[in-house]
């Protein structure tokens, strides 16, 4: 449904166009394509790590701009690409050092042996491109990753090679309820009891703990944006689901991370419509808004605003959660993500 946003006395109707690409980047390119002519069309959100590469060159010729989840590749070569919260190698660096300090408030010396589990695609790959080198800089022993086929259903063969390396770590990537499901093959497998399992923006929701609550206990999530408790007890998120969701049974702390693409975009069209007026509006206008918003604030859903003409990551802090009896607890608080976008060579 379209919203409308109020811009000093014009009221401007934002018409959202929705369109299932079901990850496929063909399907994604071929509807880019389809739209690009679109009236006013002035930001493309492609949730996909290997869409938004396809589509990349194509918003750059159109003088668009697009955002995306967290490749950081955008960020080392500034373009019209800007990323949701910090990179994903800048939050994989995150959980390496609270690896790292879990490990020494353990009581041991030396370094941890920590695996790596997730989809053999760009995103499951992107974390590396910069998070291997940060795991050297820390002095992690750090295993040959194991990667798999989105939609695989047993995960037991590659936990069992990073089991029998000597894993006292392994994080999980993939999209709940891909980590959920890997975690617990985990648990079924008992390598949860001497393992410590960790996993990343898209680690297990109100989805998989509704499920596999038992399993998942223990786990730690690194997020750019508020989980569990936090978002439950965030009123802007809250009243909004409430109002078009209504009961907060099925509340997913997801939909506050989407609100947050909203809220920007909101902000940084208001600075569009300031500078040139509707009539004159282009997407290149929008583009250079986006790089002006920077400290913005999103209601607490994630850190401010970082994006600027030299900075396209959407924030730079993340938070540390773990699930403790069926709920996700933070036990860190907001904290700034590592560079390690600049350890690796694009």
């Amino acid at each position: 449904m379209p919203t409308e946003v109020l811009t000093g006395s014009d009221g401007v109707k934002i018409k959202f166009i929705g369109i299932d690409t079901r990850y496929d980047v063909a399907r994604a390119v071929s509807a880019y394509k389809r739209y690009r002519r679109t009236p006013r069309l002035l930001v493309v959100n492609s949730i996909s790590t290997g869409i938004g590469k396809a589509v990349a060159r194509l918003i750059e010729r159109d003088k668009r701009l697009q955002i995306v989840p967290g490749d950081g590749e955008f960020q080392a070569h500034i373009q019209r690409t800007f990323i949701w919260g910090p990179a994903y190698q800048d939050a994989f660096a995150a959980t390496l050092d609270w690896i790292m300090d879990d490990w020494k408030a353990k009581g041991n010396s030396g370094a941890p042996v920590v695996g790596y589990l997730s989809w053999d695609n760009p995103y499951g790959r992107e974390h590396l491109r910069g998070g291997r080198e940060y795991a050297a800089k820390l002095g992690i022993k750090f295993l040959p990753p194991e990667f798999f086929p989105p939609g695989t259903l047993k995960h037991d063969v590659y936990l069992t090679r990073l089991a029998k390396a000597g894993a006292n770590y392994i994080h999980a990537g993939g999209v709940d309820p891909t980590p959920t499901n890997v975690i617990r093959d985990a648990h079924a497998l008992g390598l949860t009891k001497k393992i410590q399992m960790t996993c990343d923006y898209w680690g297990p929701t109100a989805l998989g703990i509704g499920v596999h609550a038992k399993a998942l206990e223990g786990t730690v999530i690194t997020s750019f944006y508020q989980r569990g408790d936090d978002s439950r007890n965030n009123p802007f998120v809250t009243d909004l689901w409430k109002k078009y969701r209504g009961s907060m049974d099925k509340f997913n702390e997801v939909y506050g991370m989407g609100m947050s693409w909203g809220m920007t975009y909101v902000a940084a069209l208001k600075v569009a419509l300031n500078a040139v007026g509707y009539d004159k509006l282009t997407p290149d206008d929008m583009y250079k808004a986006y790089q002006s918003i920077t400290g913005f604030d999103k209601h607490g859903i994630q850190g401010a605003c970082a994006y600027s003409p030299t900075s396209r990551r959407g924030s730079l802090e993340v938070k540390i959660y773990r699930v403790k009896n069926g709920k996700i607890v933070p036990i860190t608080g907001w904290r700034k993500a590592p560079d390690a976008v600049s350890l690796h060579k694009f």
